[in-house]
């Protein structure tokens, strides 16, 4: 399981870091950055979104629709 951690730095800015947890143990840790400002920290939260959700599966396969409604029979 990854989750995305904020924490405050020595310096007073936010870290911005994404880890995985096994068996209630985090087990790996990405530092993403640190920001010092509101546009920043969001930009960091996107990119700590996707590094999140690299590797895992779509729960929907969103590619194989075309729009159009298949009619059986």
């Amino acid at each position: 399981m990854a989750f995305v951690r904020k924490f405050t730095t020595a310096s007073g800015a936010t870290g911005v870091q994404v880890c995985w947890k096994k068996n209630g143990r985090v087990t790996k840790t990405v530092h993403v950055g640190s920001a010092n400002s509101e546009i920043a920290l969001n930009k960091l939260l996107k990119k700590a979104q996707k590094i999140k959700d690299e590797g895992q599966r779509p729960m929907f396969d969103l590619d194989a629709f075309n729009g159009e409604v298949k009619k059986e029979g």
